[in-house]
């Protein structure tokens, strides 16, 4: 751990105090909650989670979780989720620009960073009981969420496949049920401006009315000096209506909402001397750091718009001895991006991409106990998604002027259609006292198509896109079946102490390549990729629950790992596929959440985590450097095309250590009260790209191949050291509550990517992490 995170220590320690405060906390809150706070139930600041489908105190759930509430992404004046980054042990999300709302989840070193639709994410992100299908949509508006649960590790059982590394699973805020409103305002660095704005109605009784609307801008933090302006710009506005009916046994909420975004989709470049690329650029474009050098941009104008609409309907019947619930989801998105993907001032690939995509689901289940020793959940779920993408690129022609429509005759049309249903069920059986057993399982079918071709030397209008207007290059049909079971055990020798171990197995469904250009690769899926994670873990509390210390270890074994090949074939002589690597990889790790309430008003909380990583056998294709000299005698193949051994490279974001701490404190005024909070999160330097820093010429099963001597240190991020901080005066105006706070976010001024990608010996590039900000937000409720 490096000398600043020790200054930083010290640092966050002075700041908190001096300053006198510190209110909304990173985890649930202590105060009684409001439509708009966290799920605190009691006193004591038991935080209740409903992760297992089942209402529960965080403390007696025998698996790896952190609640985080609204009120720590509020304080920063986050506009996404990507702000909770280290508030929970092993947890990363980053942004890359590539789709619109796209978001790199990691947790415990397991993601998949890819914007293609046909490709499925490693973490499952659920909002209100609805699972997003791909990893574009994911990075959601921080707006209007009541609680945020990370499940660590697998979680197949009672979400489905596509969560071999975990959950976010995010609640919205519920209608009151009566009359009331929150209005909120903030300004900061970037010429950045958030509007927020809730409002309530109801009888009190059995209905009520939520509507709302979020609208956010800003100029961006990037110095764009071939267009002479900020560069990263991006406006959004959300808004929607969420209808809410409750009787003694009865309930249904019906929400309707839609995204409006449009952003610029800004890549910054770190191309160097090796590279294709930088041949064709101006000398000061090239070989530059991933740091400060990244926050100055070279690229041409470009745009991406993003239309999002869904509606979620969820309803539960009460019949006493067993709860009824179906939740029935809809979401559809339609993308038009353009992107100067090589970053530089010459003009040398930019693309337009156009694509839709709808999934619908539909989930039924039943809860209840047999006797007071067994309760169970078990239940059916459904799940479709079609999508189709058309892209025109523009590829060394030298002439910005010409769009890409207008410029390739060979653009890439796909057409993609999942469907997939499963059964499963989740049990606890008190079979001792103080002892219980958790165990269940899901049964899961998957069907995956995929169809692929190019335009057949002509340009296609973008306004009559159809399959007929393509040549197909092939297509692909696969079913994929998987049961998922899990086993865990726990033992409370009193109520505040509980020891927990389990084992677990998490699956990841195949599919095909959206990137072949062969009927061969094309009509060929990859096979599903599987974990299976054992764990263990305490949970204790001390004095009176004032403190109260989570511990858990881990290892996860991940077999027939999914990772982009290269393969002879198509137009160039080699195409990229996604493929499966037997060997995988071992993950170990340890972690720890803490919190501490000393006296009132007075809250602490702290993470760490500790992870080691490797793969086994990680051995992929790739195209042979000329001029290597390899051992034995042996010659690389005609085709170019050999074995890479990339045992010895790291796993993408999977930092080595990250931990976190913030404390808050609340005191009264004579005009309301002042709170503070200030916390600061340490992340270690983690990759972000499967790629080759150096190679060298190896015999690999008898045939001339490269050993890879670790990842490109381009794509390595700085130590982060994150410093937050606010200050928030509450006060009454006329009968309703008002506020007026400050913050800073990343107060230390971290400079690093946060997504790098290098690309086949051609080019390379990058996206910045936001730079200091600060600001201030204006709010009222009643």
């Amino acid at each position: 751990m490096r000398p600043a995170f020790s200054r930083s220590v010290a640092l966050a320690a002075l700041t908190t105090t001096a300053l006198f405060g510190l209110a909304v906390p990173a985890y649930a809150q202590d105060a009684a909650p409001q439509s708009d706070s966290a799920t605190d139930s009691s006193d004591n600041g038991e935080i209740i989670v409903s992760a297992r489908r089942r209402d529960e105190t965080l403390q007696s759930t025998p698996v790896a979780i952190t609640a985080v509430n609204a009120a720590s992404l509020e304080n920063k004046a986050s506009v996404n989720i990507g702000d909770l980054t280290g508030a929970a042990p092993n947890l990363l999300i980053t942004q890359q620009n590539s789709g619109a709302q796209a978001a790199n989840l990691s947790i415990r070193g397991l993601t998949y960073a890819d914007i293609e639709k046909s490709q499925t994410p490693t973490v499952g992100v659920v909002i209100d009981g609805i699972t997003i299908g791909t990893n574009t949509g994911q990075l959601v508006d921080s707006f209007d969420i009541e609680q945020v649960e990370v499940l660590r590790g697998p979680q197949g059982t009672l979400f489905g496949a596509n969560t071999i590394g975990g959950v976010l699973n995010i609640r919205r805020t519920k209608p009151t049920m009566h009359t009331g409103a929150k209005l909120e305002a903030s300004y900061g660095r970037w010429n950045t401006w958030n509007t927020k704005a809730i409002v309530n109605f109801g009888n009190d009784t059995n209905w009520g009315v939520k509507a709302w609307y979020f609208h956010n801008a800003t100029d961006g933090f990037y110095n764009n000096v071939i267009q002479k302006r900020s560069g990263g710009w991006s406006k959004g506005d959300t808004f929607g209506a969420s209808m809410l009916y409750k009787s003694d046994t009865f309930d249904a909420q019906l929400t309707v909402e839609n995204t409006i975004q449009s952003f610029d989709p800004v890549v910054a470049n770190i191309a160097n001397s090796s590279e294709v690329f930088c041949a064709f650029e101006p000398a000061v474009e090239c070989n530059r750091n991933n740091t400060k050098d990244i926050y100055t941009v070279f690229s041409a104008p470009a745009e991406s718009h993003y239309h999002a609409p869904s509606a979620t309907l969820e309803m539960n019947l009460d019949l006493g001895a067993i709860k009824l619930t179906s939740i029935t989801g809809w979401r559809h998105s339609r993308e038009e991006q353009t992107q100067d993907f090589d970053g530089s001032s010459t003009d040398l690939y930019y693309v337009d991409r156009r694509q839709h995509y709808t999934q619908w689901s539909q989930e039924l289940r039943a809860s209840g106990q047999v006797g007071s020793t067994f309760d169970y959940v078990v239940g059916g779920y459904f799940f479709g998604s079609k999508y189709d993408l058309t892209q025109w690129s523009r590829v060394f022609g030298f002439n910005p002027t010409v769009v890409p429509t207008l410029f390739d005759k060979n653009a890439q049309h796909v057409e993609g259609k999942t469907n997939s249903y499963a059964f499963f069920g989740d049990f606890n059986w008190a079979f001792a006292d103080r002892w219980r057993l958790s165990f269940g399982g899901r049964w899961s079918h998957d069907n995956k198509k995929l169809w692929n071709g190019f335009a057949p030397g002509v340009l296609v209008d973008p306004a009559t896109v159809s399959q007929s207007k393509f040549a197909a290059v092939g297509s692909g049909n696969a079913n994929f079946n998987k049961f998922t079971p899990k086993v865990g055990i726990d033992f409370r020798p009193n109520s505040d102490v509980m020891f927990y171990g389990s084992w677990s197995r998490g699956y990841r469904s195949g599919g095909f390549s959206p990137r072949a250009a062969t009927a061969a690769t094309a009509s060929t899926p990859f096979q599903p990729e599987t974990v299976d994670a054992w764990e263990i873990g305490t949970k204790l509390a001390f004095l009176d629950r004032k403190l109260q210390l989570n511990f858990a270890g881990f290892v996860s074994d991940y077999k027939n790992m999914q990772q982009n090949l290269t393969v002879p074939g198509g137009p160039t002589g080699n195409q990229t596929i996604t493929g499966n690597v037997p060997g995988g990889a071992i993950i170990r790790g340890l972690e720890f959440d803490g919190t501490f309430r000393p006296v009132e008003g007075l809250k602490f909380t702290a993470t760490a985590a500790y992870m080691k990583s490797h793969f086994r056998n990680f051995i992929a294709n790739g195209v042979l450097p000329a001029g290597l000299v390899y051992p034995g005698g042996l010659t690389a193949p005609a085709s170019g095309i050999g074995p890479y051994n990339y045992s010895a490279n790291h796993l993408i974001y999977a930092p080595e250590f990250s931990g976190s701490f913030e404390a808050e404190y609340k005191v009264p005024t004579s005009f309301g009260s002042v709170a503070a909070t200030v916390g600061l999160r340490h992340i270690a330097p983690y990759d972000e790209q499967i790629s080759a820093n150096s190679l060298t010429a190896a015999n690999i099963g008898g045939v001339a191949g490269v050993t890879v001597n670790g990842n490109d240190v381009r794509v390595r991020t700085q130590t982060q050291d994150l410093l937050d901080a606010s200050m928030t005066f509450n006060f009454a105006v006329s009968g309703a509550d008002a506020y007026f706070r400050v913050y800073g976010r990343n107060l230390l001024d971290e400079r690093t990517t946060t997504h790098a990608f290098t690309v086949a010996g051609l080019w390379s590039f990058g996206m910045g992490l936001e730079p200091a900000s600060y600001g201030a937000t204006l709010g009222i409720k009643f």
